[in-house]
């Protein structure tokens, strides 16, 4: 099963990646969660200690001189487009309560459209976990679908959309629907995120009314609460870790369909 979650930045789509990939680790199933997000706070929402000691993906400048043979940040060199990955998984990825973490980073120069050696090493990457790993891949990325080339959105078997409830949030919603089509990916589900109560969540029915909503997290003061004494969010809330949990349990009941 490959998941992969966006959102608008706040939306607490990390808290929700977190929680989904403890929620599928509880019901035993391999799990691999990538922060594809320039924020980088998966490991600390998971519960990694000292997670600032986790270097990305793209950070690593001799490894991803090795695979691709140029040196990063070099525009215009020859270097493979097609490095070899398959054996990194392994190396790279870090392991707290069941759960293994590999942390991406992400160009941040060039635009979407950077063709350097760090985005090629980590599309390719991506491209490998999505369609080769045997285990759910739970791929938190930011606003957007900047990670996944037309090749590896097919390997996506549900992009979920948090989001709360505002218009900007719901914006950006509909904008990353766009760009999913473009690349073939409609298999699209959102996940209303700190909804106070039942006039909120008809605001998201509403205003998405051409979206699949799976569920409604309820807005919780314990999981900021949670954040600031390092607890982990299922934890910090239960009753918003339930829906969590029956939401990963539709999806494994539906197999993402």
């Amino acid at each position: 099963m490959k998941i992969a979650v966006t959102g608008k930045g706040g939306v607490g789509k990390t808290t929700f990646s977190a929680s989904l990939a403890h929620a599928f680790a509880e019901l035993g199933f391999s799990v691999l969660a990538v922060d594809a997000d320039p924020d980088a706070n998966l490991a600390a929402t998971l519960g990694f200690s000292d997670p600032g000691s986790i270097t990305p993906l793209v950070e690593m400048k001799e490894l991803i001189e090795e695979r691709t043979g140029a040196k990063t940040g070099s525009l215009g060199a020859l270097f493979k487009l097609n490095p070899r990955v398959d054996d990194l998984p392994e190396k790279l990825w870090r392991v707290h309560d069941g759960i293994k973490l590999m942390v991406m980073g992400t160009v941040k120069r060039g635009g979407s459209g950077c063709v350097c050696p760090e985005s090629v090493l980590l599309r390719a990457l991506v491209q490998h976990l999505l369609l080769s790993r045997n285990e759910v891949v739970i791929l938190d990325m930011e606003a957007g679908i900047e990670h996944l080339g037309r090749g590896t959105a097919r390997a996506v078997e549900k992009l979920l959309i948090v989001v709360e409830p505002g218009m900007r949030s719901l914006e950006t919603a509909y904008r990353i629907r766009e760009l999913a089509g473009h690349l073939g990916l409609t298999n699209i589900g959102v996940v209303g995120n700190k909804v106070r109560n039942e006039e909120e969540k008809a605001f998201l029915r509403k205003n998405l009314s051409d979206f699949f909503i799976l569920g409604f997290l309820p807005f919780s003061e314990k999981i900021v609460e949670g954040y600031q004494k390092d607890v982990v969010p299922w934890n910090a809330s239960p009753e918003v870790y339930q829906e969590v949990k029956r939401i990963a349990g539709e999806l494994q009941k539906n197999g993402s369909g």
